[in-house]
């Protein structure tokens, strides 16, 4: 079962989802979902089903580790109370693991990680009709690539939390994994992780794919 007539679905997450969305709450109106999948997906949505009303909410924002989902969680999130919810967190997590040499407490520890997403979930899914989690992922088909590999494991606590809660899993990596057998990784994001629109498109489709949204051809 998927979103109902009027049901709400609200994005949370970093940069990726932010893409410049308006504050303090990311709405349709004035392009205010900013430039990216979050805005590729009401898009989407407001084509095929514009009769059922569904709209969607963005309140990523740019830098965000899990440490910074938990502080706002209960005002960006709860408060929002939508019946279906997004979350893509985990990037700078890893991240900052890569680029925050001087600054060590900026990387979130995979044990960390998982115990605070796991309770965030906790007080979300029971307000919900749905969850979706989106892994986080690094555009790098070289596995053993370090940060590839850290984010996969990142990437392993996202699908097994899902199944704790009753989530749909959206595993970003694999269609980013799909497309760079076509694509050297940096056409489709420059620094590997800030995608490109087609990037964008790809978790768009991901996204609603676990919707059960049709795509078309």
């Amino acid at each position: 079962m998927g979103l109902a007539p009027g049901d709400t679905l609200l994005m949370a997450g970093d940069s990726i989802t932010d893409c410049g969305r308006a504050r303090p709450v990311g709405l349709v109106a004035g392009g205010g979902l900013g430039k990216g999948y979050v805005a590729m997906v009401q898009e989407h949505l407001g084509a095929l089903r514009p009769q059922d009303g569904l709209r969607v909410v963005n309140m990523g924002i740019s830098g965000n580790t899990v440490r910074d989902l938990a502080a706002r969680w209960r005002q960006d999130v709860l408060e929002q109370a939508p019946q279906w919810l997004s979350v893509c967190i985990g990037i700078n997590d890893v991240w900052r693991y890569f680029d925050s040499g001087l600054e060590p407490g900026a990387h979130v520890p995979l044990d960390e990680y998982s115990r605070t997403l796991d309770e965030l979930l906790g007080q979300a899914r029971p307000r919900l009709k749905g969850l979706l989690l989106l892994t986080p992922f690094y555009i790098e088909p070289n596995r053993a690539d370090p940060m590839r590999a850290m984010m996969d494991r990142y990437g392993a606590v996202v699908a097994e939390l899902a199944r704790r809660h009753d989530a749909r899993l959206v595993d970003t990596q694999a269609a980013f994994d799909a497309a760079c057998r076509y694509r050297h990784p940096t056409s489709i994001a420059g620094d590997r992780v800030h995608p490109d629109p087609t990037g964008h498109l790809l978790l768009a489709r991901a996204v609603l794919q676990a919707l059960d949204v049709p795509l078309g051809a």
